[in-house]
């Protein structure tokens, strides 16, 4: 029997969910199936995971073809719809293990097993109170994806995921931090908390902690641990004691990814964003006094609904005064059942335009980083024989082989396009 045929699309959590849905699998016997594990946040990540659907039907005749992820939830009849689709799972439904037991007891029947089961199993995501911490051993042998927090209680103009996630729930960190030793233990040097809207984290936990209680609380209890890294944060809900973590704890790494989304007052106001210009501005400036080698990320989107171009210029200059290293571009294009989708449009071609123009911004910010790095010894986390990480996040190419999985110090001695040269 063949193991199934996992595809991946979208964030880093689905990433770390199909790992927890391989053990789950697994641990069921389920074989011979693909699993395709979409995302929804935009219109062509929708496109492309209906093109994935088809390519992997094709290259596996006779397997049944299972969709979940946020698209699969928030659009399930779509994909029921499609020839090659066999069972639509929900977002929840894809990480309980009598899920997967009920796929295999159904395969014992035959090649048209889902026959024996509903078609599509995908209940209200806004039901769910609670987010299980999934054990699994990491990613690769260097970094290791823990997930603390799913869903998203904020409903900004533009984006579907909340109804693809539900609403935020938390990991207690009790749980949290027995993961992170056990995962320790197994090797890892790095950790990275995820989360669909982290910095929401302990909102509906006993005694409401904080991301920054919890960063501590890692710090403290497993000391060894040699990097801790946050993913997305959204700066606006940044507390104190994360901001005394970043300032204080040199095992957290200078590294935060910022979901900005645009950099004008009157965008952010209709994208419903809860922070404006000058708050991400005094943001990046007091992390950056806390932390001098702190980099910045961050998501922008080029040709929101009514975006003129002199808010897009706006959105242009954040790269600079934000001293943004990392850009995420983000096209917009509009979801059914968003708020954006219902307001005046901006064409396409400007859109596109924009992007690019975006994408230049960041290429020019990240080509001085890496120019600033020059001669500069940094630690770097092995991801392969001839490539790591620097704490900053940026990538290293090695002359000679390092040992994976390991923390070494070398010397940059140079950089190509997107990566620094060790």
């Amino acid at each position: 029997m063949n193991a199934p045929v996992f595809a991946t699309l979208g964030c880093r959590l689905n990433a770390y969910e199909t790992e927890a849905m391989k053990e789950l699998a697994a641990a069921a016997g389920l074989s011979n199936a693909v699993i395709v594990n979409t995302c929804a946040v935009t219109a062509e990540a929708v496109r492309k995971a209906k093109q994935d659907i088809r390519r992997l039907a094709r290259e596996n005749p006779g397997s049944p073809v299972i969709v979940t992820g946020c698209a699969a939830q928030t659009e399930p009849e779509t994909f029921a719809a499609m020839p090659e689709v066999t069972q639509v799972i929900g977002n929840h439904e894809k990480m309980q293990a009598e899920t997967w037991a009920g796929l295999q007891k159904a395969s014992l029947q035959g090649p048209d097993f889902i026959g024996a089961t509903e078609r599509v199993m995908v209940d209200d995501i806004m039901s769910v109170r609670e987010t299980a911490g999934h054990l699994i051993d990491g990613f690769g042998r260097h970094r290791a994806y823990v997930q603390v927090q799913n869903g998203c209680d904020h409903r900004c103009t533009f984006c579907i995921i909340p109804f693809g996630r539900g609403n935020s729930r938390s990991v207690p960190a009790g749980v949290v931090v027995e993961q992170i030793k056990r995962l320790v233990d197994k090797g890892f040097a790095e950790v990275v908390l995820t989360g669909v809207d982290l910095t929401s984290w302990g909102a509906d936990l006993p005694g409401t902690p904080r991301l920054g209680d919890l960063v501590m609380r890692i710090l403290r209890l497993v000391p060894d641990l040699a990097r801790l890294r946050i993913s997305s944060i959204d700066s606006i809900e940044a507390d104190e004691n994360l901001m005394l973590a970043i300032a204080t704890e040199p095992r957290l790494m200078p590294h935060l990814h910022l979901s900005l989304q645009a950099g004008d007052d009157l965008i952010l106001k209709r994208m419903k964003r809860r922070h404006l210009r000058d708050d991400a501005i005094r943001f990046c400036e007091e992390a950056r006094r806390l932390r001098p080698d702190l980099v910045f990320g961050a998501d922008i989107i080029a040709g929101f609904p009514t975006e003129t171009e002199e808010m897009f210029t706006n959105s242009l200059k954040l790269v600079e005064d934000c001293g943004l290293t990392f850009l995420h571009v983000f096209p917009y294009s509009p979801r059914k059942g968003t708020p954006a989708a219902r307001m005046p449009q901006v064409k396409g071609p400007a859109i596109k335009d924009r992007a690019a123009r975006l994408r230049a911004a960041g290429d020019a910010a990240l080509s001085r980083h890496l120019a600033a790095q020059l001669g500069v010894t940094h630690r770097i986390l092995m991801e392969s024989p001839r490539m790591g990480r620097t704490e900053q996040f940026t990538e290293v190419d090695f002359t000679t082989d390092q040992p994976e999985g390991q923390i070494v110090t070398a010397r940059i001695t140079g950089q190509g396009q997107s990566r620094l040269l060790a």
